[in-house]
């Protein structure tokens, strides 16, 4: 017997007895109808219940609202809709703000020279591979182009036609070592012609060689078309130049120029066909 009472289940039972009875106690002094186990059970649980009921109170509350699946795929499909249009839009913008910038430019240079006819033509092709700059032109024999007709952008020199099929052209720039125009410099009038070598056509530049060791030509100058040779009109801007350089095989010098336009930016061009004194 003396051993029951010490041991571990008789000590529990004690421990859960003395529990039961304190409740008891507690809930008469207290007249509460409520058992033990209930007011021990309240004591513990209530908090819980409190923040479970606030919970499904705001759930209750809240106004949530559940889309079928097919209805967010049509919200979907219209947003897609509507960038692809606005996209379209974009495009379209800027196209006729490019055309708008070219347009502005021929007209400059129609106003000044009513003798030249124009192709307009759009770039359609270019090969990555081409440090030279060259390009191919939406515009061919069909529409009177022909070889050694000259490129322009506004007032700008861009190059010349090498090439010719029915519906299309290809075009050298004026950093290609086969382009040679003649030209002159704007303030000293200093004659001469302009041609590239491969290593100026990398770094996006051309020269004027074979001016004299003691010209007045300095950074700064502006060089332009000549038109000897019949095959480019007078007075299309070539570049300006950068810098002054002795020559390497003689006592010249040369003018380094850097063209007036960016052949890789440009997306449209003009196409002379015809001017006063061509192929003279």
């Amino acid at each position: 017997m003396i051993r029951f009472f010490k041991s571990a289940a008789f000590k529990i039972f004690a421990v859960v007895a003395a529990a039961l009875l304190a409740g008891s106690v507690f809930a008469v002094t207290s007249r509460n109808a409520s058992s033990p186990l209930t007011s021990v059970t309240s004591i513990v649980f209530g908090p819980v219940s409190r923040i479970s009921s606030r919970i499904a109170a705001e759930f209750s509350n809240a106004k949530i609202s559940f889309k079928s699946s097919t209805a967010l795929a049509n919200e979907v499909e219209a947003l897609r809709k509507q960038v692809d249009a606005l996209t379209e839009q974009l495009v379209d913008y800027e196209q006729i703000r490019s055309k708008n910038e070219l347009y502005q430019e021929f007209l400059g240079i129609k106003e000044e020279h009513s003798d030249y006819v124009f192709a307009e033509a759009a770039i359609i092709g270019r090969d990555a591979a081409d440090n030279l700059g060259s390009f191919t032109l939406n515009r061919g024999s069909a529409n009177g182009i022909k070889v050694n007709d000259p490129v322009i952008y506004g007032k700008y020199l861009v190059g010349v036609v090498s090439s010719v099929t029915p519906t299309q052209c290809r075009v050298n720039t004026i950093l290609n070592p086969k382009v040679n125009v003649s030209a002159y410099e704007v303030r000293t009038r200093d004659l001469g012609f302009v041609t590239s070598t491969v290593a100026l056509a990398q770094e996006g530049k051309c020269h004027m060689p074979g001016l004299s060791s003691s010209t007045a030509v300095t950074a700064g100058g502006i060089v332009c078309t000549s038109g000897v040779g019949g095959i480019y009109p007078r007075d299309l801007i070539i570049g300006n130049i950068v810098d002054v350089v002795d020559g390497t095989v003689d006592i010249s010098a040369s003018a380094i120029i850097e063209p007036g336009v960016d052949f890789a930016d440009i997306t449209d061009v003009f196409i002379i066909t015809s001017f006063d004194g061509q192929n003279e």
